[in-house]
């Protein structure tokens, strides 16, 4: 059996933000697509990641009490020093790194691109496909 990695998981299109969309325009994003992380990039080099937990700190949900908020842009309130993992790292590593470090997400990134993401969502789809057919 070979060691997967982490390509073999990740979700390879990732939805992402500029550093100028406004809050409100992240908020809707997460939303739409049940997402807690974004990307947020420049061309495809990643700037940083702005985290649904971002977004209830600053108030820029739709129903914050501080609407004036959701103007702000992603920019101002992503965190930029991001841990990254490259795609040929193995997925074992990958995860032993999330869960010691209490990451929600890693953004993959190769040659300085970013390729993809892996959150925990893709490991428990995972886990979930292996409890449904053991043999996979």
């Amino acid at each position: 059996m070979s060691v997967m990695t982490v390509r073999d998981l990740m979700s390879k299109r990732p939805v992402t933000l500029s550093e100028h969309d406004p809050l409100e325009t992240a908020d809707e994003l997460m939303k739409s697509g049940h997402f807690r992380h974004l990307p947020v990039v420049e061309g495809e080099r990643l700037l940083g990641l702005l985290t649904h937990r971002d977004l209830t700190r600053v108030g820029a949900h739709a129903n914050s009490p501080a609407p004036m908020n959701r103007w702000t842009e992603a920019g101002w309130v992503m965190t930029r020093e991001v841990r990254t993992i490259e795609p040929s790292r193995p997925l074992l590593e990958a995860a032993e790194l999330m869960l010691d470090e209490k990451f929600g997400c890693l953004p993959v990134v190769e040659d300085g691109r970013l390729v993809g993401i892996l959150t925990e969502a893709d490991f428990v789809a995972y886990v979930l496909r292996l409890l449904q057919d053991p043999g996979a």
